[in-house]
């Protein structure tokens, strides 16, 4: 791979583990769902499969052994505060700066997130809303990833083409919805799984425009 030889128009971000340090407010939050309903500890396994899928998988991959507990936590799941979660979440470091730059060279920005109804409140309190321009959550789609839908709506949305989209994620989900979309994935702060590139530093992704 050589850095600068494609001509990328647009950047198509996941959420969690990207734009957002989360995975301690996930630890506490789905944390909270074993203590309310009587059930051991979250494990670490559960803690990383709920942080690339939505709220109701995670639950039914938690609650996998027992079917009422499981329904009683998608009932506690719709009672649920979006903000008391979103309180506990803050920026990836250097984010700004990557998407303001990135913005200034006219690049077309986007997110595709698992996520649902919190998104709303992520954009306000954070002030992410002037950078991207589309916003697609798993609600908003028939299919979350890891199928390519929303990447897909995305690139139609833009009148983009495959090879000028760049999707940025962490999770092996992602890899698989950029894979199924033929678009090129940059890995974030994961270098385990293949990827166009790996990165550890959001600014880093201007080397490769």
């Amino acid at each position: 791979m050589e850095k600068g030889t494609s001509k990328i128009r647009g950047v198509i971000y996941d959420c969690d583990g990207v734009i957002l340090d989360s995975l301690e407010a996930n630890r506490w939050f789905y944390s909270s769902f074993c203590a309310a309903l009587g059930r051991e500890p979250l494990t670490e396994e559960e803690l990383r499969y709920a942080h690339s899928h939505t709220a109701r998988e995670a639950i039914h991959h938690i609650f996998r052994a027992d079917s009422e507990k499981e329904r009683l936590a998608l009932e506690r799941l719709a009672r649920m505060d979006p903000e008391e979660s979103v309180s506990r979440l803050k920026l990836e470091p250097h984010i700004l700066p990557a998407l303001e730059a990135l913005k200034a060279r006219g690049v077309r920005l986007a997110i595709s997130t698992s996520r649902t109804t919190t998104m709303g409140y992520i954009l306000k309190k954070f002030a992410l809303g002037s950078f991207f321009e589309l916003v697609v959550t798993s609600q908003d789609v028939q299919n979350p990833k890891p199928h390519p839908e929303s990447i897909e709506k995305i690139l139609q949305h833009f009148l983009l083409e495959k090879d000028e989209v760049f999707f940025v994620g962490d999770s092996e989900t992602d890899r698989r919805a950029a894979l199924a979309a033929g678009v090129k994935f940059i890995a974030y702060k994961n270098e385990e799984i293949p990827a166009f590139a790996s990165i550890q530093d959001h600014l880093a992704i201007l080397n490769f425009l």
